[in-house]
């Protein structure tokens, strides 16, 4: 059978990349992904043939990338962070079938990850991940994960915290995880992770809601177990108990 390897190039740049994602990268001749995914990949894998599409045309972008493998080409359908977290490979594994093609997932580095590395290590026990943006999960769902989260205690990690059209969202947020949280909670926030002009922050839950978070901003929410040590955001173990 034929297959398509769907590939997590972590953040974009070749450190990020996992040795597997390379090597798939290296092997396959075509590589479809988001016009933004292909520019930060084409400087390492120049001698490719890359087919890119723009944002919100993901079901698109499978279905190219598929009818290419169906044909009996080697092709790297990407995205960003890790293929199976908000990435391409639901849709790719979902659509498969209909065109006699194998779905192959190679991991890759996501935002969670790379983001607590530079902020220290605030996702060591229990941690979960929400995105904010209601694009595709009705915003009540969203909320209602975001207070299940604040209620329970869990380090969490927000992806998309906010857009043009999404402004509050993260303040909404803050507000949320105020109701169960002291507002001098440790927090972090990382923008443009792996990427050029790549920066973090740390700041209590209080200063977090009325920072400016964009696109490309990944929010960390520590819990009752998080400090500041050395500079460093720091969830601990609990090995003291």
């Amino acid at each position: 059978m034929n297959r398509l390897y769907v590939v997590g190039i972590g953040a974009g740049g070749y450190e990020g990349l996992t040795v597997g994602a390379a090597k798939r990268l290296e092997e396959c001749g075509v590589i479809v992904g988001y016009t933004v995914y292909c520019d930060l990949i084409k400087p390492y894998f120049p001698n490719k043939e890359y087919i890119s599409t723009a944002m919100t045309c993901e079901t698109d972008r499978c279905r190219i990338a598929l009818s290419l493998a169906a044909e009996g080409k080697k092709v790297a359908l990407i995205c960003s962070g890790d293929a199976g977290v908000y990435g391409m490979a639901s849709p790719a594994l979902e659509l498969a079938p209909e065109y006699g093609v194998e779905a192959v997932c190679v991991p890759g580095v996501t935002a969670a990850c790379s983001g607590a590395a530079l902020l220290g290590s605030p996702i060591t026990c229990d941690f979960c991940v929400i995105s904010l943006s209601d694009l595709l999960t009705p915003a009540e769902t969203v909320e209602k994960r975001v207070r299940a989260a604040a209620e329970c205690g869990i380090c969490t990690v927000i992806y998309n915290p906010a857009s043009k059209k999404r402004a509050g969202h993260l303040k909404r947020a803050c507000g949320i995880f105020s109701e169960h949280r002291p507002p001098e909670t440790v927090c972090g926030v990382v923008r443009n992770v792996g990427r050029e002009g790549e920066s973090f922050e740390i700041m209590t839950l209080r200063e977090l809601a009325e920072y400016p978070a964009d696109m490309f901003t990944t929010v960390f929410i520590g819990n009752e177990d998080t400090r500041v040590i050395n500079g460093k955001m720091v969830t601990l173990r609990g090995y003291k108990r």
